[in-house]
């Protein structure tokens, strides 16, 4: 199959990718982050999470983020409320996109929202009847589509399966997450073959994680399955919890160079969004993690 013309970019990092890092940032820069990624051309932006704060402390005041960011009538700033309590303070917020998410890994399920993969999705049910019915969209998750800390390597049907789920639950797409890294391209086409058995190819995003250096391959071989929505971290925040010192999500920065190279548009503009990666980057105290954006910047130094 032939490559896409045009790929959605779903920018993750004011919310999968800030929750991961240890180092606190201000409600002011949170705003200041997403108001920066708002001027790039992204088009979704997941600007925070209703979450439990004793879990989740980074998240904390989402509710001030959704209320003081300069929102556009263009782009969408979905939230993750994965219960009926964190709906209720997206419906507040004023958000108008949720997620929820889930596992296609028994083990991983239960060590990190103590519920089998069943026993989630029968509580993701009300909230998405809930969040439809009051005329929200909802994306899914899968976590571990291709490894579990755990568990090792995950059966592509598991992914399957879950992904028809959530599909009939109603949300409108869902994004397949490599959550530790380890997927490699052959693995992760094989994925999508099995899901596109029940999920449209246009419903199907990709969440590669760079652990092992494979994001860009991973999600190559998944464009030319047809996959044309890709998730991707500003300067790659969002450490691996994993895998001490290794990357998390793959840099939006890196994509964006990528699909440029590919000849495969996206509307975003990589320098702002570098701009943005340099500011967070400061925030917390570390260079960005993206590749294209450590050269790009030494060749302007030069």
């Amino acid at each position: 199959m032939a490559l896409p013309d045009f790929v959605k970019i779903v920018e993750v990092g004011p919310r999968d990718g800030l929750q991961n890092e240890k180092a606190a940032v201000s409600t002011e820069q949170k705003v200041r982050l997403i108001d920066m990624l708002s001027e790039t051309g992204l088009k979704v932006i997941e600007s925070g999470a209703f979450v439990s704060p004793k879990w989740v402390p980074q998240m904390a005041d989402s509710a001030e983020v959704m209320a003081r960011i300069g929102r556009k009538p263009d782009i969408s700033y979905p939230v993750l409320a994965p219960n009926l309590k964190g709906l209720e303070g997206a419906l507040a917020a004023q958000a108008e996109e949720i997620a929820i998410f889930g596992a296609a890994s028994e083990s991983f399920s239960k060590r990190n929202i103590n519920k089998s993969i069943a026993e989630s999705l029968d509580a993701f049910r009300p909230v998405a009847e809930k969040a439809l019915a009051e005329g929200l969209r909802v994306r899914g998750y899968i976590s571990c589509v291709l490894g579990c800390p755990y568990e090792g390597r995950i059966d592509p049907t598991v992914v399957a399966e879950v992904s028809r789920e959530l599909k009939s639950m109603g949300c409108y797409e869902i994004s397949l997450g490599d959550t530790i890294g380890t997927g490699t391209p052959e693995e992760a086409r094989r994925m999508i073959a099995a899901v596109a058995e029940y999920v449209p190819i246009e419903e199907i995003g990709v969440h590669f994680h760079d652990t092992y250096g494979q994001a860009l391959a991973n999600l190559y071989a998944c464009l030319e399955m047809g996959v044309a929505v890709a998730d991707a971290s500003v300067a790659g925040l969002g450490g691996c919890p994993y895998a001490k010192g290794a990357t998390g999500n793959v840099a939006t920065e890196d994509v964006l160079y990528m699909l440029q190279g590919c000849g495969i548009g996206t509307g975003v503009d990589l320098t702002k969004v570098m701009a943005a990666g340099r500011f967070i980057s400061d925030v917390i105290g570390r260079p960005p993690v993206s590749r294209v954006h450590r050269a790009l910047m030494a060749k302007d130094a030069a």
